[in-house]
């Protein structure tokens, strides 16, 4: 009896730059996909068995944190981010045949892209009104529909080669050739990927009260651990003005003994942190550990401590050649 084949869900349409990214999956090519219309829809879809696991952008080389990600994995079912992928973002400004771009008076997209597009824009474009879009894919395939609003769409150049009913008005218009736009698979709760020696840890930290220091003594869970941190964002909780958590990528894993230790800091601070997953780095990029931060470093004092409360005569291990001074 062959297994029941693997179901993916990702933010929609069919051509999106999310789409992309899931491809990455070794087995992606094989399994279902499902395209959502929002990352809460595509979450819930996990969240309710419909789907194994979702792709959805989480951040952005040059807006920063997609807020709808972070918001929508930071509260609700407990979910784990199982891998991530990176994807260069390029775009093209798309219409119907005959469309002339100064014939454009509104454009849709999504917001991200259109921030990525907003000088190229403003320079070509000056008269377009910005329509939001759901997604880039979304705004394109709504140009091929009857009872549209606006007049062109800036979308990913495969969207464009897929539909010969767009005419691509103007190639790489984004505002920085560089950008590349960070995807999360996103599944419940279970094993956690292997240790690479090249990981991530993402974890959401409520501040407990709003006072001085309060950030201070959450950042010095890691700095105190030679733990770094690639990301830190905060976002209200909704709760009331002026409550906020943090959003924070780590480096390492947390199998890693600074990278546990430091979340159990962060636990004693924060009861209510939320450890969103463990995972390989896309990029490949292993993490440097000074000895006295690394695993035996850590095995090696919890063992001089146990020493200690087991009576045992302790003598220290002195590194340097010269005597200690008194």
């Amino acid at each position: 009896m062959s297994a029941a084949p693997v179901t993916y869900t990702f933010l929609g349409p069919a051509g999106t730059f999310t789409e992309a990214a899931l491809m990455q999956v070794p087995d992606a090519a094989e399994a279902i996909r499902v395209p959502s219309s929002n990352v809460n829809t595509a979450l819930d879809k996990v969240r309710d068995g419909s789907a194994d696991a979702a792709m959805v952008p989480i951040e952005n080389s040059v807006e920063g944190g997609v807020t709808a990600t972070l918001d929508a994995i930071a509260t609700g079912q407990e979910l784990r981010i199982l891998r991530e992928a990176l994807v260069p973002i390029s775009f093209v400004l798309v219409a119907r045949p005959g469309t002339r771009i100064e014939d454009i008076r509104r454009i849709s997209t999504h917001g991200h892209a259109w921030a990525q597009c907003r000088l190229w824009a403003e320079n070509n474009i000056p008269n377009a009104e910005y329509i939001p879009g759901s997604s880039t894919a979304a705004a394109a395939m709504g140009l091929l529909e009857g009872d549209i609003h606006y007049d062109a769409a800036i979308c990913a150049p495969i969207v464009a080669a897929e539909q010969p009913g767009l005419s691509v008005l103007a190639e790489n218009i984004g505002d920085n050739p560089g950008a590349v736009t960070r995807f999360v698979l996103v599944g419940r709760p279970g094993q956690l990927p292997e240790p690479t020696g090249a990981d991530k840890t993402t974890v959401v930290v409520p501040l407990p009260e709003d006072r001085p220091g309060a950030l201070m003594e959450i950042l010095d869970q890691f700095a105190t651990r030679g733990v770094n941190l690639s990301r830190i964002e905060s976002r209200p909780t909704g709760q009331y003005l002026g409550h906020y958590f943090f959003s924070i990528d780590a480096d390492g894993h947390v199998a890693d003994a600074r990278v546990a230790d430091a979340l159990a800091g962060l636990h004693r601070i924060s009861p209510a942190t939320r450890f969103l997953g463990s995972y390989g780095r896309a990029d490949g990029h292993r993490t440097i550990v000074e000895p006295h931060t690394s695993d035996q470093a850590f095995r090696a004092a919890h063992a001089w401590v146990k020493d200690i409360l087991s009576g045992a005569s302790v003598v220290p291990e002195y590194t340097s050649k010269a005597s200690p001074t008194a």
